[in-house]
């Protein structure tokens, strides 16, 4: 039985090749590491980059493409949560920009979407990177620490 309830819904084709009960496993473990209450549910939407871009601009009325989109908790939420239960927030991928993401830095596809799903983590714990500097790097310094070798990929 796991501690949280972690929900992947995937609205993109190119979602078919993911490892999903890695993806799963990985969310799980960073919700522990992060100290998130047991019993907490995230949901993890992967879609195309058109949709990522529509939430970006509904939610946080920025028009523009993105890879990654984290939505802490709110009532107004895309995803309504109908139990009781705590629920972290809503994660969006855009899976054809992971996709090229990937491509451009020479490493798979879960790779790449392991480290969206873990920086879009961080974010709904509180995380920031935009500040840049010190918090930026205690961001990186956690990505690394839950993906590996992988945190070292990425530049943002």
């Amino acid at each position: 039985m796991s501690t949280y309830d972690v929900s992947l819904e995937l609205a993109d084709p190119g979602a078919d090749d993911l490892d999903l009960r890695a993806l799963t496993t990985l969310a799980e473990r960073v919700m522990v590491g992060e100290d998130v209450e047991p019993g907490t549910s995230l949901a993890i939407l992967v879609t195309g980059d058109e949709e990522v871009r529509e939430m970006n601009r509904q939610f946080l009325g920025i028009d523009e493409a993105t890879d990654v989109l984290s939505f802490p908790d709110e009532a107004d939420d895309f995803v309504q949560g109908i139990s009781e239960e705590t629920l972290l927030g809503d994660i969006a991928i855009a899976l054809p920009t992971a996709t090229r993401q990937a491509e451009e830095a020479g490493h798979s596809l879960d790779a790449e979407v392991a480290h969206l799903l873990v920086h879009g983590i961080l974010h709904l714990c509180g995380y920031d990177h935009e500040e840049g500097g010190e918090e930026e790097a205690r961001m990186r310094a956690r990505e690394e620490m839950y993906l590996g070798d992988l945190g070292h990929v990425h530049g943002h």
